[in-house]
């Protein structure tokens, strides 16, 4: 069976999105896959894969920058401690997605999260990493799911503790962003890369 890689300007095979723009070239290559680990990192995926939800990564991935500096660096500590008068500085900065429901769902996040002992988050999200051994590579874009049973739990879990706007499409997308699992095509140079 063939793979739906294609070369990019250096010859090298990628997902097909991952040529799309040069933004999406090097976070392909260098971050889309790789695990990620650590609370603050994982609160952060986790609230950009929110303000994601209904719009291109391409959105986000572009103004992440801007999102960093307006919910400083998603210190899980520090945006618990955002007032009303940061919730209204957030809405009004053209910087980011300003979505109430977002917004409102990130800041509650990180005040539920402030209250679990250090590296919880952590722990959670990774114990639902399905087995590589028993994921096949995806050879084409269509073997690649938006969801499946794992981000599903994951979903359910993470709400069961209070945290909002993460359905199981969402905790699907987290989990290839952070290395829960390789969705990279079984040709891509980056699959190589996360495997080495």
């Amino acid at each position: 069976m063939s793979s739906s890689a294609i070369a990019g300007p250096d010859g090298r095979l990628r997902c097909p999105w991952g040529l799309s723009t040069e933004d999406y070239v090097a976070y392909h290559d260098e971050e889309w896959g790789r695990p990620v680990h650590g609370d603050d990192a994982l609160f952060e995926r986790l609230s950009l894969e929110a303000f994601q939800s209904g719009l291109s990564w391409i959105t986000i991935l572009r103004r992440r920058h801007t999102f960093r500096l307006a919910f400083a660096d998603f210190k899980i500590a520090a945006v618990a401690a955002f007032t009303d008068a940061d919730k209204e500085r957030l809405l009004a900065d053209p910087g980011i997605i300003r979505n109430r429901a977002k917004i409102e769902a990130t800041l509650a996040n990180a005040r539920v999260l402030a209250e679990w002992p250090a590296g919880e988050l952590d722990t959670l999200i990774w114990s639902y990493a399905p087995d590589a051994a028993t994921r096949p590579a995806p050879r084409v874009l269509a073997d690649v799911p938006a969801v499946t049973d794992e981000s599903t739990a994951l979903s359910k879990a993470l709400k069961k503790r209070g945290l909002r706007f993460i359905g199981p499409t969402t905790a699907y997308a987290l989990m290839q962003a952070c290395g829960l699992v390789d969705d990279h095509l079984a040709d891509c140079v980056a699959r190589r890369a996360v495997a080495s």
